[in-house]
C-alpha cells in the first residue's frame, strides 16, 4: 500500500488522531478513503521475485495498513500482525536456547505462563517468576537473566510495574525486554518510549474491540528482531487472515472513544464498588488506597478498564454473583465493547496465587448507571 503523503505533513498529532488517520491509503482522486482488503493467497509472478507480494503467507496489503496504523500509535518503527496473542507472544519471546532464564510476573496471562513452564520443561529454560510490583525483588531477579516479560496492568490482579525503572535495569544488564501492553493499550502507556524492545498486544481485545476475532500484534524498533518476528510468522504459519485484519483495523478507528467510555466507567464502578458493604475488596488503580495507584497516576494517561473484585462470601458468594447479573456477560475475554465478568479461578491454569473469590470485570462502553444497577441487584442476591 502506497501511504499517505498527507498523514505526515502534522508533526505531531494527538494518539485519538493516529487512531483515525493511520494506515489510510494514498490521497488520490477516486481512491479510497478506507484501504482495501484483498482476498487473494496468491500474487503474479514472474522470474526471481524482488519486494513485490509473492505468497500472502509472506505479507498483503491488508496486513500493512493496520501494521502502519499500530506501529503508528505505539511509537515504533515495525508494526507486525499475527494470528493470535499467543502467536505474537511466542515470537516475541523467540527461540531461547536451553538454559536460558527468563523473568516473568507471577500474575500474568495464564497462557504465557504456561507457553514458558513448556519452555522449562522441554528446553532446560528457568522461569523466574517475580512480584513484578515490587521493583527491587524484579531487579535482583534479572542478574543473569536473558528476557524480562512484564505484564502492567497484571492480568487478573492489576498489579503497576515500575516500567521505566524495570526498563532501564534490564538494559543495563543486556537482558532483553518484552512488554505485554494489552490491558493498557498505546492510549495508556507507550512502553517503547520508556525502554523495552518488544510490545505485545493481545488485538482480540481492546484494539479490535468487538469480540470477533482473533489477532495479536508485536511492534519494535529494533530492525533485527522485526525481523526475526516476521521469520517466524512465516515459518510457523503465525499468520492473519485479511478480512479480521480488516476488522481490527476498522475498530482501531474508535479505540479512543471506547477506551476513554470504558475506562471512566471502570473509575466510577470502582468507587461505588469500594463503598459497598458487599464488598470485601476492589482493585482498580484509580482508586487512590489501592497499591498501584501512585505509580499508575505517573506512567499511564489512564486508569484500565479491568476491575478486580472479592464479593463477602468468598467463592460462593463469587459464582452467584457471575450467575446474578443479566447485563453483564459471564465470559472470559476482555477490551470488547460490552462489559464481560469471570471467576478467574474457574480456570484451572490460573495462577494458584489469584484468589478464589476474584472477579474480574472487564468494563464496557454501556450506561454506567445500568451497569451499577446490575452490579448491585448481583451483588445483593449473591451476598444475602
Amino acid at each position: 500500500m502506497t501511504p499517505d503523503p498527507h498523514a505526515h505533513a502534522v508533526p505531531s498529532l494527538a494518539p485519538a488522531t493516529v487512531a483515525v488517520t493511520a494506515g489510510r491509503p494514498s490521497r488520490v482522486q477516486g481512491g479510497p478513503v478506507n484501504p482495501p482488503v484483498v482476498l487473494s493467497s496468491t500474487y503474479v509472478s514472474r522470474g526471481i521475485p524482488g519486494d513485490e507480494p509473492l505468497y500472502a503467507r509472506g505479507g498483503t496489503e491488508t496486513w500493512e495498513s493496520f501494521e502502519q496504523a499500530l506501529a503508528a500509535l505505539e511509537g515504533g518503527e515495525h508494526g507486525i500482525v499475527l494470528g493470535s496473542g499467543m502467536a505474537a507472544i511466542a515470537a516475541a519471546i523467540g527461540d531461547l536456547p536451553p538454559g536460558s532464564t527468563v523473568v516473568v510476573p507471577r500474575h500474568a496471562y495464564q497462557v504465557t505462563l504456561g507457553y514458558l513452564d513448556d519452555r522449562a520443561a522441554r528446553y532446560d529454560v528457568e522461569v523466574r517468576r517475580v512480584d513484578v510490583a515490587d521493583t527491587e525483588a524484579v531487579v535482583a531477579a534479572l542478574d543473569g537473566a536473558d528476557l524480562l516479560v512484564v505484564e502492567s496492568p497484571t492480568n487478573p490482579m492489576l498489579e503497576i510495574a515500575d516500567l521505566p525503572a524495570l526498563l532501564a535495569a534490564a538494559r543495563d544488564r543486556g537482558v532483553r525486554s518484552v512488554v505485554d501492553n494489552t490491558f493498557a493499550t498505546p492510549l495508556g502507556q507507550q512502553p517503547l518510549a520508556l525502554g523495552a524492545d518488544v510490545v505485545v498486544h493481545s488485538v482480540t481485545k481492546y484494539l479490535s474491540g468487538h469480540t470477533d476475532i482473533v489477532l495479536g500484534a508485536v511492534v519494535t524498533n529494533d530492525d533485527r528482531i522485526a525481523a526475526d518476528v516476521r521469520s517466524y510468522r512465516t515459518l510457523h504459519g503465525a499468520i492473519a487472515g485479511p478480512m479480521e485484519v480488516f476488522l481490527a483495523l476498522r475498530g482501531l478507528r474508535t479505540l479512543h472513544l471506547r477506551v476513554e467510555r470504558a475506562a471512566a466507567n471502570a473509575v466510577e464502578l470502582a468507587r461505588r464498588l469500594h463503598d459497598h458493604p458487599a464488598v470485601a475488596e476492589v482493585r482498580h488503580p484509580s482508586l487512590p488506597d489501592d497499591p498501584g495507584h501512585g505509580r499508575a497516576a505517573a506512567q499511564m494517561a489512564h486508569f484500565g478498564a479491568v476491575v478486580g473484585v472479592r464479593p463477602v462470601g468468598g467463592r460462593g458468594a463469587a459464582d452467584a454473583l457471575v450467575d446474578a447479573v443479566r447485563l453483564w456477560v459471564p465470559a472470559t475475554s476482555l477490551g470488547g465493547v460490552e462489559s464481560l465478568l469471570e471467576r478467574r479461578r474457574r480456570l484451572a491454569t490460573e495462577s494458584p496465587t489469584v484468589p478464589e473469590d476474584l472477579v474480574r470485570l472487564s468494563v464496557g462502553v454501556e450506561d454506567v448507571e445500568d451497569l451499577w444497577a446490575d452490579l448491585a441487584q448481583a451483588l445483593e442476591r449473591a451476598t444475602a
